[in-house]
């Protein structure tokens, strides 16, 4: 198990550089077998995971596709495949293992292309919107692939949203409420994007005649 502090969705890319001996030594074990992969989940709190307490129990499993070692750590690229949640955090292991059972995959229906249109439309032109403040936003013109369970999951994973909203993206059951989740976290994104930074307002819009420097109000 790799414990992250981002959601990786199934097939998404996930590039790590690894360079903690533990790690070091997971990926060695890992690169014994075809397909090489491991489990990633969201850290909870805290930087560094030890147990189940401290990640969230829904995860991805990453499969290795790209291996690079220049000196002082591996660079790994990897792709999301299935879902995953976790049963039982493994104590005293040299690197993060759990007992998981995978979650079953999502169908995709025909009826939902509204949706799923509705979801793309949303995602795009937030995008366009992130990119006004962010150099990290997906281009809003990211092509997706042309299978429509793939996509979807896709369109998660560009969606400009917290971790937290993903990883309930992540958890959903049906592709209905997956399609739904998306437009609206992603919605709820563009009314953030679009609110007026404090630089934008003045004494009249705060109703106050006056704002110093240490006055709270400035940076509210």
């Amino acid at each position: 198990m790799f414990p992250l502090g981002s959601v990786l969705f199934p097939y998404m890319p996930l590039q790590l550089r690894v360079f903690e001996e533990r790690y070091l030594m997971m990926l060695a074990r890992i690169l014994e077998s075809e397909p090489a992969e491991f489990g990633v989940v969201l850290i909870e709190r805290g930087q560094e995971v030890g147990g189940g307490e401290h990640a969230f129990s829904t995860g991805t499993v990453a499969q290795v596709i790209e291996l690079v070692a220049p000196e002082g750590f591996v660079g790994l690229v990897a792709q999301g495949d299935r879902r995953i949640e976790v049963v039982e955090w493994s104590d005293g292991a040299p690197y993060p293992q759990a007992v998981v059972r995978e979650l079953p995959p999502l169908v995709w229906d025909d009826a939902l292309k509204p949706l799923r249109v509705l979801a793309e439309q949303t995602v795009r032109r937030t995008l366009s919107l992130a990119s006004e403040f962010t150099d990290d936003a997906w281009s809003a013109d990211v092509a997706l692939s042309e299978d429509p369970v793939e996509a979807a999951w896709q369109l998660a994973g560009i969606a400009p949203v917290g971790p937290l909203d993903q990883v309930d993206m992540l958890r959903s059951t049906t592709m209905a409420g997956l399609l739904r989740a998306i437009f609206d976290h992603t919605e709820a994104a563009a009314d953030a994007f679009r609110l007026p930074g404090p630089d934008a307002l003045d004494a009249d819009d705060l109703g106050t005649d006056d704002l110093g420097p240490d006055d709270p109000g400035r940076n509210s």
